[in-house]
């Protein structure tokens, strides 16, 4: 039993795939499954039910995943002690971060960090709020990137960056002549608003309320993309973060209008385990993001 092997289960498990877990720990499908074979043998017990799609977890198997996962974290911190000695950059930065974070300005960022640390490596994926706490907490990434984050007992966070956040529609909306709008200017409107347990929802209905401004919601998404698409055919108005629709109001797809009075904004910040003990190479890929973060907060996205 090695270090390399406990990781390949557990990216295995994790993915619920041989083959996606396999692409994780950058080895065939082939060795990943022999190495979940060799650790079985090991143990003299099945851990990994095969008969069911996806498959599933013996009790034995979650008891291996769940003290593997313990060992690597130990294991991980104490290679990130050796090398915060040596200040060597190098090694793998794991990140989760919500879809409307922008996949260019996050693409441009691991590619720029990766090209000053050779020996560095970013692998970034994008998932639902609550999927990048989940990650998190699991300890299955480095880093997450979310809204609205709040610390908890089990999670720090470090603020990245403030996001305006703007009333968006149709380019023949009446509205898409004004210069600048205030809610009560949307009274009444149709709207696409983001589902209901979304933290960026909760703020916008606040902000609703607090200026008793009525609006019909008449669809609700979980991704922005989705919402921009519902406004580009006329179905409702809404309000977005700027830098998520630039690239809209630049070739004229979406009117953008200012929104004054009050004027909301869309906190971003990186969030992590408490207690986690950061490599020099985290450290860094950290502050690159919070250096370039003002070139995307009111511009990009």
């Amino acid at each position: 039993m090695n270090i390399e092997s406990m990781r390949i289960f557990c990216d295995v498990v994790r993915y619920q795939s041989f083959s996606r877990g396999a692409a994780a720990s950058n080895v065939s499908q082939s060795a990943a499954t022999q190495c979940v074979h060799r650790v079985e043998q090991h143990f003299g017990v099945q851990l990994i039910d095969r008969t069911k799609r996806p498959f599933v977890l013996t009790p034995e198997g979650q008891a291996c995943y769940e003290g593997f996962r313990q060992v690597l974290e130990i294991y991980d911190a104490t290679e990130a002690r050796v090398k915060a000695l040596r200040m060597e950059i190098s090694g793998l930065v794991r990140v989760a971060a919500i879809y409307s974070v922008g996949l260019h300005h996050m693409s441009r960022c691991m590619k720029e960090f990766m090209q000053l640390y050779p020996k560095a490596k970013v692998r970034l994926e994008y998932l639902h709020p609550a999927k990048v706490l989940e990650a998190v907490l699991d300890a299955e990434v480095d880093l997450g990137i979310i809204s609205y984050p709040h610390p908890t007992p089990e999670l720090a966070v470090i603020p990245w960056r403030s996001e305006r956040m703007v009333v968006v529609c149709h380019p023949k909306h009446p509205l898409a002549r004004r210069k600048s709008v205030t809610l009560e200017d949307i009274r009444g409107e149709d709207f696409v608003g983001f589902d209901r347990e979304l933290s960026i929802r909760k703020q916008i209905d606040k902000h609703l309320r607090q200026r008793s401004v009525h609006v019909r919601v008449v669809m609700e998404f979980d991704n922005i993309e989705t919402i921009k698409q519902a406004v580009q055919i006329g179905a409702g108005v809404s309000i977005l973060p700027e830098p998520t629709v630039s690239s809209e109001h630049r070739n004229g797809s979406l009117a953008v209008v200012r929104l004054e009075s009050p004027e909301i904004r869309r906190p971003l910040g990186i969030i992590h385990r408490q207690r986690k003990v950061f490599t020099p190479t985290m450290i860094k890929f950290i502050e690159l993001l919070k250096e370039r973060k003002e070139s995307s907060a009111d511009s990009t996205g």
